[in-house]
């Protein structure tokens, strides 16, 4: 597994130092290192457009010494760059004076002091780029006056924007208020690792795009900084063994379907036979034979003893003895006898590999079955988009801040993995980790996706990866089917069928 760690302010700049001691370079050398992996992703992105105009707007300290850097090399390479520095402060770093000194000497800065300098910039046009290198990472409160004003003016042109490491105005590692100004890039490039301000979905107007560049900090000291988060990059299945049959790869059983809802079951069962599992069988309402039987031929069909509507068997620990994974809640329906048929698996599946998704999770955030939370068996996976997961913390959040610290609680208490399905899913898992992920489009906002997913890590379950394993790449898998979907479907045309069909193992 091919994970970044995502850091906090004060250990990204004890990584910078400690680079810097350790390699016998200076502060100056690191930003133009930075600045050179950016132009490198410039020149991929633009380098076709020779009449290209950019324009780069850096503030004080060293997000500006970076914009100023940036603006050299861009020059060098032959970019028509405007530079305008922006004097809201007497303050400047060191390390941007020796960019500023480096620039002057063939090119012209302009230096904006108030308002009346944006004139300076109003022929900006929609064949332009804008950069923003004013303020950067590690800022700890609301930009106002003159800084407030020129980013309210950016805002408002109707350039190409791009924000060198995080854009100005959003706080790395805490909430912005709605009243904040921040810029609104198109772009955001990072430096070394992503920061957690990426991957939450309130930032996203104030993200836009991200890339992370490799900037050589070092290994060893990432390595031995201690976070919670990170972002899975890739992740691959293991290699199956060549003297193996259907039953070295396990047997799923899917408890999914209703009247109305037999395709949430359909979906999920295409999509466990379509990730390996050895044998799968589906348990569906008796009046759902024939449909389990025609749609999915290569699955085995249990159905209730009665003619209900929806699964009303109680299981037993004999029933349940010969699978190794359990999936259930795809399109199963709330009526009071399928609570029942739920709380049976639960307490007797507690040696067995469960996955608990829809309609099971909103059973399980009603009032009865909320005590069903300290029964789920250890490891147990609930993957719930966000409405579900407030139903079951019976409570809702005042940030993507908070909302990570609840899911990070919530899967430490019962002591289970929780998918908080989006873009950028975050799986968290017993020990407080929490793993973002890199794959997945909005083409996979359409009903029937988290059918999918359900079937996915039911199948990885029943072939013997652990619950983590099987969860993050389970996760990574589904968005990757899901943008090998969107490059030949489109995002907008996209159904969850499309996933199951570009799975690729």
């Amino acid at each position: 597994m091919k994970t970044l760690k995502i850091l906090k302010t004060n250990q990204i700049k004890a990584l910078d130092a400690f680079t810097i001691q350790k390699e016998g370079i200076s502060s100056v050398d690191l930003m133009e290192r930075a600045s050179v992996a950016f132009l490198n992703w410039f020149l991929q992105k633009y380098f076709h457009n020779s009449k290209l105009s950019v324009n780069v707007f850096c503030g004080l300290g060293n997000n500006g010494g970076d914009g100023l850097a940036i603006a050299r090399l861009l020059i060098q390479k032959g970019f028509s760059v405007n530079v305008f520095v922006v004097q809201y402060a007497e303050k400047t770093s060191t390390d941007f004076e020796v960019n500023l000194r480096r620039l002057q000497e063939f090119k012209k800065v302009f230096f904006i002091k108030n308002e009346d300098d944006f004139k300076v910039f109003q022929q900006v046009t929609t064949n332009d780029i804008i950069i923003d290198a004013i303020l950067g990472a590690g800022i700890n409160r609301a930009v106002d006056g003159l800084l407030k004003a020129l980013i309210i003016q950016l805002n408002e042109l109707n350039a190409e924007k791009i924000s060198v490491d995080i854009a100005s105005g959003l706080f790395m590692d805490e909430a912005n208020t709605k009243e904040d100004i921040i810029f609104k890039p198109n772009f955001t490039i990072t430096f070394q690792l992503p920061k957690l301000a990426l991957m939450l979905p309130q930032n996203y107007e104030y993200v836009g795009d991200w890339e992370v560049l490799d900037i050589g900090l070092n290994q060893e000291m990432i390595s031995e900084l201690p976070s919670y988060y990170f972002y899975t990059q890739d992740i691959q299945p293991k290699a199956r063994p060549k003297f193996s049959h259907k039953g070295t790869f396990g047997h799923t059983l899917l408890l999914a379907g209703s009247k109305g809802m037999m395709g949430a079951a359909i979906l999920s069962a295409k999509a466990c036979l379509r990730s390996g599992v050895g044998k799968l069988t589906c348990h569906v309402p008796n009046i759902a034979f024939e449909i389990m039987q025609i749609a999915v031929p290569e699955a085995m069909t249990w159905t209730s003893a009665d003619d209900f509507d929806f699964i009303s068997t109680n299981f037993t620990e004999n029933d349940l003895s010969t699978f190794q994974s359990i999936a259930i809640g795809p399109g199963i329906g709330t009526h009071p006898d399928v609570y029942k048929m739920l709380e049976s698996v639960i307490l007797s599946a507690q040696d067995k590999k469960l996955v608990i998704d829809a309609d099971a999770l909103n059973l399980l955030a009603t009032e009865e079955g909320k005590e069903l939370l300290n029964k789920l068996p250890r490891n147990t996976i609930l993957t719930p988009h966000p409405k579900e997961f407030q139903k079951l913390l019976g409570k809702t959040w005042k940030n993507d801040y908070e909302k990570l610290a609840l899911l990070q609680a919530f899967a430490q208490k019962y002591q289970i993995l929780i998918v908080l399905k989006g873009y950028q899913s975050a799986v968290a898992t017993p020990e407080g980790d929490i793993y973002f992920n890199a794959t997945g489009n909005a083409g996979m906002a359409t009903g029937g996706s988290g059918d999918v997913l359900t079937g996915i890590i039911a199948a990885l379950l029943a072939q013997g990866y652990s619950a983590k394993e099987a969860t993050i790449l389970g996760v990574f898998k589904h968005g990757e089917a899901g943008d090998l979907a969107a490059d030949t479907r489109g995002q907008m045309a996209m159904i969850a069928s499309d996933i199951i069909e570009n799975l690729k193992w």
